[in-house]
């Protein structure tokens, strides 16, 4: 009799701990990233960005806005432009906003990589700055110009020079322009490609830089007030986007931080934040 109740007692316990055993299965099997529910419903998502403006824009979001429409926000800052979409990538991160169209394109072919655009968010003109000359016109004959060492960057950067007639450009010379299409340099500029986020550090070894409007403002610099020559905004292609893997634009956290990133209230804050150094693209 003692056996049977010893029996009786084995198989409730092994029936409990089946039970227990089945719900942490069942929690761990939720998944994680932007296909991700909290227990309270809410989608999670985890972006990568640049420091300035994008996280910047980002922890706006998340302080002001992400509760109320049901989203979790997270955000890891990187100061290249190579990792966040290898990380993006690989899924350790959800999506990315630091980059444009061109340079995603670009990173895609090279690297076999399919990430996919979401939604254009904000342009950052691209400058021309200097330590040594206050106007365009001061820079001398000779001078030493560093620019963006990525291939649309460099075309980008060759472009705003091309613009403002410090060189011209051969006939079809596209966003990814070399220093081989140059068809006229009349002040013999010398160009010094650099890594983009080290630009503004060079601005006293080198007569003039083209910095990318996002380490430019990291720099303390304001580019609607330093920069000797700004791009033009009309047309532009190089609005800033929201990027994710391939298969994964509708999923729901992404669509929510879409959303936001184009809100009203967002588009309020960039240019009162930024005062034209970062203009909403729309």
């Amino acid at each position: 009799m003692r056996n049977k109740k010893l029996a009786a007692s084995l198989i409730a316990l092994s029936g409990v701990l089946a039970v227990g055993l089945t719900a942490c299965s069942s929690s761990k099997s939720a998944g994680t990233g932007a296909t991700a529910k909290a227990a309270d419903g809410v989608d999670s998502i985890t972006v990568a960005a640049s420091p300035v403006p994008h996280a910047q824009i980002l922890d706006y979001i998340r302080d002001n806005l992400a509760a109320k429409a049901g989203l979790k926000l997270t955000v890891k800052e990187f100061t290249d432009y190579v990792q966040p979409n290898l990380a993006t990538q690989d899924g350790e991160v959800d999506a990315n906003y630091f980059q444009h169209q061109p340079y995603l394109d670009d990173f895609n072919k090279s690297k076999g990589t399919d990430l996919v655009p979401v939604v254009g968010v904000h342009l950052e003109p691209l400058g021309l700055y200097s330590h040594k000359a206050k106007s365009l016109d001061q820079i001398k004959d000779g001078a030493t110009i560093a620019v963006p060492n990525d291939a649309t960057n460099e075309g980008r950067a060759l472009k705003l020079l091309a613009d403002n007639n410090l060189i011209t450009l051969k006939p079809g010379a596209g966003t990814t322009a070399t220093e081989k299409d140059v068809a006229s340099n009349p002040k013999h500029l010398k160009f010094k490609p650099l890594e983009a986020a080290e630009l503004p550090r060079a601005l006293d070894d080198v007569d003039a830089a083209v910095i990318n409007g996002n380490y430019a403002l990291q720099a303390k610099l304001t580019p609607s007030k330093d920069a000797l020559a700004l791009e033009k905004t009309a047309g532009n292609p190089y609005v800033n986007i929201l990027v994710v893997k391939k298969g994964h634009e509708n999923d729901p956290a992404v669509k929510k931080l879409a959303a936001l990133l184009t809100s009203d209230q967002v588009k309020q804050y960039i240019e009162k934040t930024f005062n034209g150094s970062v203009i909403p693209a729309s």
